[in-house]
Protein backbone atom coordinates (compact mmCIF):
# COMPACT_ATOMS: atom_id res chain seq x y z
CA UNK A 1 0.00 0.00 0.00
CA UNK A 2 1.50 3.22 -0.73
CA UNK A 3 2.47 5.32 2.56
CA UNK A 4 -0.02 8.23 0.99
CA UNK A 5 -2.75 6.12 1.23
CA UNK A 6 -4.53 6.37 4.56
CA UNK A 7 -4.62 3.57 7.11
CA UNK A 8 -8.04 4.16 8.30
CA UNK A 9 -9.94 3.77 5.34
CA UNK A 10 -12.10 1.00 4.70
CA UNK A 11 -11.82 -0.96 1.23
CA UNK A 12 -14.02 -2.88 -0.30
CA UNK A 13 -12.27 -5.62 -2.81
CA UNK A 14 -13.62 -6.74 -6.32
CA UNK A 15 -15.55 -9.62 -4.28
CA UNK A 16 -17.43 -7.15 -1.96
CA UNK A 17 -18.83 -5.14 -4.63
CA UNK A 18 -19.93 -8.43 -7.17
CA UNK A 19 -21.95 -8.96 -3.66
CA UNK A 20 -23.32 -4.95 -3.23
CA UNK A 21 -23.91 -4.29 -6.27
CA UNK A 22 -25.35 -8.01 -7.44
CA UNK A 23 -23.19 -7.40 -10.89
CA UNK A 24 -20.65 -9.64 -12.61
CA UNK A 25 -16.72 -9.33 -11.97
CA UNK A 26 -16.62 -8.26 -15.30
CA UNK A 27 -19.01 -6.07 -14.86
CA UNK A 28 -17.30 -4.52 -11.49
CA UNK A 29 -14.29 -4.40 -13.33
CA UNK A 30 -15.86 -1.99 -15.95
CA UNK A 31 -16.84 0.42 -13.54
CA UNK A 32 -13.08 0.91 -12.68
CA UNK A 33 -12.05 0.99 -16.17
CA UNK A 34 -14.55 3.39 -17.01
CA UNK A 35 -14.34 5.49 -13.39
CA UNK A 36 -16.80 5.44 -12.31
CA UNK A 37 -14.87 3.38 -9.18
CA UNK A 38 -11.19 3.87 -8.48
CA UNK A 39 -9.31 0.55 -7.54
CA UNK A 40 -5.82 0.69 -5.76
CA UNK A 41 -3.91 -1.97 -5.04
CA UNK A 42 -3.49 -2.64 -1.18
CA UNK A 43 -1.21 -5.88 -0.43
CA UNK A 44 -1.63 -6.91 -3.28
CA UNK A 45 -5.26 -6.87 -4.03
CA UNK A 46 -7.21 -4.26 -6.22
CA UNK A 47 -9.35 -2.32 -3.68
CA UNK A 48 -12.13 0.17 -3.94
CA UNK A 49 -12.18 2.61 -0.69
CA UNK A 50 -15.86 2.29 0.88
CA UNK A 51 -16.15 6.00 0.86
CA UNK A 52 -16.98 5.43 -2.86
CA UNK A 53 -19.92 3.35 -2.88
CA UNK A 54 -23.39 4.77 -1.97
CA UNK A 55 -25.72 1.82 -0.95
CA UNK A 56 -25.21 -0.45 -4.18
CA UNK A 57 -23.93 1.71 -6.58
CA UNK A 58 -20.45 3.96 -7.11
CA UNK A 59 -21.22 7.28 -5.38
CA UNK A 60 -22.29 9.60 -8.55
CA UNK A 61 -20.16 12.79 -8.48
CA UNK A 62 -17.43 10.55 -8.25
CA UNK A 63 -16.89 9.82 -12.23
CA UNK A 64 -16.57 13.45 -12.99
CA UNK A 65 -14.18 14.11 -10.17
CA UNK A 66 -11.74 11.09 -11.04
CA UNK A 67 -11.96 12.11 -15.06
CA UNK A 68 -10.85 16.04 -13.38
CA UNK A 69 -8.42 13.95 -11.72
CA UNK A 70 -7.12 12.22 -14.28
CA UNK A 71 -7.05 15.11 -16.93
CA UNK A 72 -4.91 16.70 -14.14
CA UNK A 73 -2.15 14.53 -14.40
CA UNK A 74 -2.90 12.18 -11.77
CA UNK A 75 -2.81 8.97 -11.99
CA UNK A 76 -5.52 6.46 -10.34
CA UNK A 77 -3.81 5.78 -6.60
CA UNK A 78 -2.60 9.77 -6.69
CA UNK A 79 -6.32 10.51 -7.41
CA UNK A 80 -7.98 8.23 -4.55
CA UNK A 81 -5.11 9.94 -2.18
CA UNK A 82 -6.29 13.26 -3.35
CA UNK A 83 -9.89 12.62 -2.65
CA UNK A 84 -8.95 10.83 0.55
CA UNK A 85 -6.87 13.39 2.47
CA UNK A 86 -7.52 16.68 3.93
CA UNK A 87 -7.64 19.52 1.26
CA UNK A 88 -6.91 23.24 3.24
CA UNK A 89 -9.69 24.93 0.10
CA UNK A 90 -12.46 22.89 0.89
CA UNK A 91 -11.80 22.28 4.72
CA UNK A 92 -12.09 18.46 4.85
CA UNK A 93 -11.53 15.50 2.78
CA UNK A 94 -12.83 15.76 -0.74
CA UNK A 95 -14.36 12.55 -0.80
CA UNK A 96 -16.25 14.26 2.47
CA UNK A 97 -17.23 17.19 0.65
CA UNK A 98 -18.75 14.75 -2.49
CA UNK A 99 -20.44 12.34 0.28
CA UNK A 100 -22.29 15.63 1.02
CA UNK A 101 -23.27 17.15 -1.96
CA UNK A 102 -20.36 19.37 -2.29
CA UNK A 103 -19.38 18.38 -5.82
CA UNK A 104 -18.93 21.56 -7.06
CA UNK A 105 -16.72 23.01 -4.80
CA UNK A 106 -14.66 19.87 -4.94
CA UNK A 107 -14.21 20.23 -8.81
CA UNK A 108 -13.12 24.06 -7.81
CA UNK A 109 -10.94 22.84 -5.84
CA UNK A 110 -9.01 20.55 -8.79
CA UNK A 111 -9.00 23.46 -11.35
CA UNK A 112 -5.55 24.70 -10.17
CA UNK A 113 -4.15 20.79 -9.91
CA UNK A 114 -2.45 20.14 -13.52
CA UNK A 115 0.81 19.48 -13.71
Amino acid sequence: MSENLTPETVYLTIPDLVERFNLAPGKIHRLIEDNYLAAVRVDGVWKVPAEFVQGNQPLPPLRGTLLALLDAGYSTEQAVTWLLQHNDELGERPIDSLNDGRKSAVRRATQGLAF
